[in-house]
């Protein structure tokens, strides 16, 4: 999040220092695209960029088809830092690990599972997780993108965002937020909306000395409290 760069930028005080954005799954030796984070750039995501060398990513809609500058699809990425697959595995390879349509015969492209759409200046803006979209009035809403707007909040550290439903049968948003006081930080609403739309800024707030994680140092979501 452009930011948590300046924030960094700005605390180190170098005017040499460069920050890039990496993005890349396990299965595909970690790194496949980057982005140079340009310091002109105050606030929103940071682009992941575009394919380092060797790689190939392409945005494809649920019809398999390339989608357009502006359209989220999922990404899939390609080239020689794909791994063969899942040791043991076969039917987790063969869903994840799918035949590269617009490739040369026997190559293959990784199903990353990550919601990824074109920009104009032909770079990749990250969106969230395909399998972890939530539904809330009707509005579908990607969590990572709202955790993303969080995150960038100088007294926020962490954030998880998911859905819930009350006893009446709404449902409501809800962010669990790592602060550095404890306490939901004044104006935060305000903050979000200029970043991101009303239907995404969470109705719940509810602030944690530090998020619950889990053995792998992710955040354990089902360990977040009520």
């Amino acid at each position: 999040h452009a930011e948590l760069c300046r924030r960094a930028l700005d605390r180190l005080g170098r005017a040499d220092l460069e920050i890039w954005n990496t993005y890349g799954p396990t299965e595909c030796s970690i790194d496949a695209t980057a982005h140079a984070y340009d310091p002109d750039q105050a606030t929103g995501p940071v682009p992941i960029g575009r394919a380092i060398e060797g790689m190939r990513v392409l945005v494809l809609d649920e019809e398999g088809e390339p989608a357009p500058i502006g359209v989220p699809g999922e990404l899939h990425v390609g080239g020689a830092g794909v791994a063969r697959g899942y040791l043991g595995r076969p039917e987790l390879t063969a869903e994840r690990f799918v035949p590269d349509p617009f490739g040369e015969p026997g190559s293959r492209l990784y199903r990353t599972g990550d919601l990824v759409r074109w920009r104009r200046d032909a770079t990749l803006e990250y969106r969230g997780r395909i399998d972890g979209q939530v539904k809330v009035n009707g509005v579908r809403i990607e969590p990572g993108e709202v955790e993303a707007a969080l995150s960038a909040h100088p007294d926020v550290s962490a954030a998880a965002v998911s859905a819930t439903q009350t006893p009446d049968g709404d449902r409501l948003l809800v962010a669990h937020l790592a602060t550095r006081t404890g306490q939901t930080p004044e104006g935060l609403r305000a903050f979000l909306r200029e970043r991101i739309p009303d239907a995404l800024v969470p109705s719940v707030f509810v602030p944690l000395a530090a998020l619950p994680l889990t053995a792998n140092g992710k955040t354990d979501r089902a360990a977040l409290p009520a």
